[in-house]
C-alpha cells in the first residue's frame, strides 16, 4: 500500500483540532496559576499547595503534548514535501515518525487527564473534613 500527498494532509485537521484543545487547556491553566498564586499568598493552605504542585505537573505535560503535536504536524509537512520531490521511501518513514509523535502526544494527554482528575479530588477533599 502506498501513500500519496493526501495521506499526511488528512492529519492536518485532526492535529489542528488537537492543538486547539491543548492551547485552550494551557490558557485555562495560566488563569488557574494566577488564581492559586493569589490564594496561596493570602492563606498558606495545604490544599492550595497540593493544587499548585499538581498544576505544575499538568503544565509540563501540556507543554510536552504541544511539542509532540507540533512535531507531528511538522513531520507531516516534511513528508508531503518529500513526496513532492519524489523521495517516496523517505517520506513514508517521516510520516511514520509523525504518527508516532501523534500517538505520544495523545498518550501524554491521557496521563494529563488522570492528573487533572486528581486535582479535582484534592480540591474536593477539603469539603470532606
Amino acid at each position: 500500500m502506498e501513500i500519496d500527498l493526501t495521506t499526511p494532509a488528512l492529519l492536518f485537521s485532526a492535529i489542528s483540532l488537537i492543538m486547539l484543545a491543548y492551547t485552550n487547556r494551557f490558557l485555562s491553566y495560566a488563569q488557574l496559576v494566577r488564581t492559586l498564586k493569589d490564594q496561596y499568598r493570602e492563606n498558606h493552605s495545604a490544599v492550595t499547595a497540593a493544587q499548585i504542585i499538581n498544576l505544575r505537573k499538568r503544565l509540563y505535560l501540556t507543554r510536552a503534548m504541544q511539542v509532540t503535536g507540533i512535531g507531528s504536524l511538522l513531520l507531516c509537512v516534511v513528508s508531503m514535501f518529500l513526496m513532492y520531490i519524489q523521495l517516496y521511501m523517505v517520506s513514508v518513514y517521516i510520516f511514520g515518525l509523525a504518527l508516532i509523535l501523534l500517538i505520544i502526544s495523545l498518550g501524554i494527554s491521557v496521563r494529563e487527564i488522570y492528573i487533572s482528575v486528581k486535582a479535582l479530588e484534592i480540591h474536593l477533599s477539603d469539603m470532606d473534613s
